[in-house]
């Protein structure tokens, strides 16, 4: 009987030491080891079509004239980018933080800023048709010159631009 206690408190003994290995041994997430990081880096005139950038990090990137056109660029942090006439047309920027961006002459047809942050931004001259925006936080001055010129439905949420500002009727 005491051989057969002193193996159980021996395999309790090695349980916990491999729990604690590992509990003190961690290792990266797959998701942080295929993280992009694009900051303070100059990307005009990029082609990042159709890529799957998911996560990715964009702050104070130079992104003139950039290709982001079907992107995957959800949960992506663009802060502080310059996209200014950029593609972004039918790209996916769910939950995306995207404060202090210009996107002035950029096209947004189609593209999707579900639960974005797009705080200080700016969208002068940008193509929005199509564009959901819905419960992205955006400054009300920026949703009020948006609101001016939202028109259509996105193709893939069905949603129009100006529901998902939640224009007013008289804008």
């Amino acid at each position: 009987m005491k051989k057969i206690l002193l193996r159980f408190f021996g395999l309790i003994v090695i349980l916990c030491l491999a729990f604690l290995w590992i509990m003190l041994n961690p290792k990266p997430a797959f998701a942080q080891a295929k993280t992009i990081n694009y900051s303070n880096t100059h990307l005009e005139n990029r082609d990042f079509s159709n890529a799957d950038l998911s996560g990715a990090t964009f702050v104070a990137a130079e992104m003139r004239e950039a290709n982001f056109q079907g992107a995957n660029l959800t949960n992506a942090i663009l802060s502080q980018g310059v996209l200014l006439k950029a593609n972004l047309e039918g790209a996916d920027l769910t939950g995306a933080l995207v404060d202090q961006v210009t996107f002035d002459g950029a096209n947004l047809k189609n593209a999707i800023f579900r639960e974005a942050i797009l705080t200080r931004s700016r969208f002068y001259d940008a193509i929005i048709t199509g564009a959901d925006f819905t419960d992205a936080l955006i400054d009300r001055y920026q949703v009020s010159l948006l609101c001016h010129r939202a028109l259509g439905i996105n193709p893939v949420t069905g949603v129009s631009t100006r529901d998902s500002l939640e224009c007013q009727n008289n804008s």
